[in-house]
């Protein structure tokens, strides 16, 4: 059986006070194990993000708890909380926030000197990564010379390069075209996936869902429905 990578009890997330409050995740328990993508899917407003940001140490719940790679995440200091994220988790964000003045291999490389890796050591890891993700040849251009696949990739470079055992990724292909995006998530499964190390997708993008192993479906901050497999089975929130 797969190792939990992701254990969350009862969590839940409220905005606002009295009649003005507004509950944005309402008693979410789930697990994603290594080994495995999870996808957590849902319309706008559904709550993915919210619950993104609560497993990975971003935004502290209001009910519940979090368990990272065995870790009790918020009842952690706060130091130990961004060292678990450096060293743990991996992030690839929807508009890939990559600097638009540094090179391709330099943005590789910010994970690894926030490391406090030398600078001509870090570049040599992200020429590495570059050429995992088929970029080696552009790692000397600036990120406004590459298509958005390419900036996605090297976006996925750089979540990969500290080696992280969780990946996520925050609607990967949302700013790319239907072909392009499949290819980025086949080549995710294919060459980033492995027993070591969980994915998790939040997006609302139907064209990839078939690349998960667990399918999540969230509406108005709740689970709803957990497919595996083809199976199906509701939840109760």
């Amino acid at each position: 059986m797969a190792s939990v990578a992701v254990r969350t009890t009862g969590l839940g997330k409220w905005f606002g006070e009295g009649e003005a409050r507004k509950t944005a995740v309402c008693n979410a328990s789930f697990e994603a194990v290594y080994g495995e993508i999870l996808y957590i899917v849902g319309p706008s407003g559904s709550g993915k993000t919210t619950l993104l940001s609560m497993i990975s140490g971003i935004l502290k719940p209001d009910a519940g708890d979090v368990v990272v790679d065995g870790k009790d995440l918020w009842k952690m200091a706060g130091d130990d909380i961004a060292d678990l994220r450096l060293n743990k988790i991996g992030f690839v964000f929807q508009d890939y926030h990559l600097f638009s003045r540094l090179t391709t291999a330099e943005n590789v490389a910010i994970p690894l000197i926030l490391k406090k890796m030398d600078w001509d050591e870090a570049l040599k890891v992200a020429l590495h990564y570059l050429e995992i993700v088929g970029l080696k040849d552009r790692a000397e251009l600036q990120p406004v010379k590459l298509s958005g696949g390419e900036q996605q990739r090297v976006a996925i470079a750089r979540a990969i390069a500290s080696n992280p055992d969780i990946l996520i990724f925050d609607e990967p292909t949302a700013s790319l075209d239907g072909d392009t995006g499949r290819k980025i998530v086949e080549f995710v499964k294919t060459n980033i996936l492995n027993e070591k190390r969980c994915i998790i997708i939040v997006t609302h993008d139907s064209r990839i869902y078939e690349y998960a192993d667990t399918i999540m479906r969230m509406e108005d901050g709740k689970i709803t429905r957990v497919e595996r497999n083809g199976t199906q089975k509701g939840v109760v929130a």
